[in-house]
């Protein structure tokens, strides 16, 4: 018995530090956070538990209905083709090509390039909060009630936050093309391959504004991959949470609509900075749930990627392509 308590033991520590490193390797800390500390979170001793099981809350949640919601005994199945549920605008303002982070000269308006995504996570309803955090990576890291993701605040380089370096153009017919919406979010340009993934950096008001009122409470606007809820800026009383309440994840702990006795969860505060969005993760997260960010601008043509586009080696590659298996 002890030598099988041994062997699983050295498996969940490779396995964390495998998990680790895949993440890196597909391009996935975007903070100074290294692959170890990922693995390290992995690793870590729990140190509370803010619920046994958080599933009643969220079935008070309003869900889109262009979702497909199911629960299992302790996970939350969220199925949906990432349209969000909201409108978007005609046309966005798109990286020329061998631009990873553009700007109003380096950008050119095309239509909404949005496409469907099939979207089918499973996230756990018990979460654990950890001593020990993850960096939030550039891709999906967290699912939100309009069928649509959210990504953490920087763009492809990131560094560059994406609410904080906003721009428009004007577009072919006239009008303007945003870099990003109003309602915080734009599609990944489908030049870059793999892109017109929809997504927020921010607070997406023309969410929130369909199940808060302007001056009472925030309520669920979605779940993280970690398993905890993400609100809106507004505390139970209807009074705004500054970011300076907040800890580095965005995270708080206190009481919800939802969750009246409290629990920890993620606030989205409608920051144009680095606390527009969450930066890294509290719980364990399953890093096979991430969507990784595609290359934003795309290489220049008859030429090589930009410099400081994320490249893969065969290796690395076969590293991300692995992360998903079970041992």
């Amino acid at each position: 018995m002890t030598a099988q308590t041994s062997s699983r033991a050295r498996v969940a520590a490779a396995s964390a530090v495998f998990a680790g490193l895949s993440l890196a390797a597909c391009g996935g800390v975007a903070s100074s956070e290294s692959a170890a500390t990922a693995a390290a979170t992995t690793a870590a001793t729990t140190t509370a538990t803010t619920s046994s099981n958080i599933k009643a809350g969220l079935k008070k949640a309003t869900w889109g209905k262009n979702m497909k919601v199911t629960y299992g005994s302790s996970t939350i199945r969220l199925r949906s083709n990432g349209i969000p549920n909201h409108s978007r605008s005609k046309y966005y303002a798109v990286p020329n090509g061998g631009v990873v982070v553009p700007t109003a000269a380096t950008a050119t308006a095309i239509l909404d390039p949005t496409t469907t995504h099939d979207y089918d996570y499973k996230i756990p309803t018990t979460p654990k909060k950890i001593s020990k955090t993850t960096a939030a990576p550039l891709g999906s890291i967290g699912m939100m009630i309009s069928g649509s993701v959210l990504f953490n605040p920087y763009e492809g380089d990131g560094t560059t936050v994406a609410m904080a370096s906003n721009f428009t153009i004007s577009a072919p017919d006239g009008s303007t093309a945003p870099f990003v919406d109003t309602c915080s979010g734009h599609p990944t340009p489908a030049m870059g391959g793999g892109g017109g993934q929809y997504h927020y950096h921010g607070l997406p008001a023309c969410v929130s504004k369909e199940v808060d009122t302007s001056t009472g409470p925030s309520h669920i606007i979605g779940i993280a991959f970690d398993g905890f809820p993400i609100y809106g800026k507004r505390d139970i009383k209807g009074k705004v949470i500054p970011a300076s309440k907040l800890d580095k994840c965005n995270g708080i702990t206190s009481a919800t609509p939802e969750f009246p006795k409290g629990i920890y969860h993620y606030v989205l505060p409608g920051t144009a900075n680095a606390t527009s969005s969450i930066r890294c993760f509290h719980g364990k997260v399953d890093s096979s749930l991430i969507t990784q960010m595609p290359n934003m601008g795309g290489p220049p043509a008859g030429g090589p990627p930009p410099a400081t586009a994320r490249t893969s080696s065969v290796a690395a590659r076969l590293l991300c392509d692995l992360t998903g298996l079970s041992l």
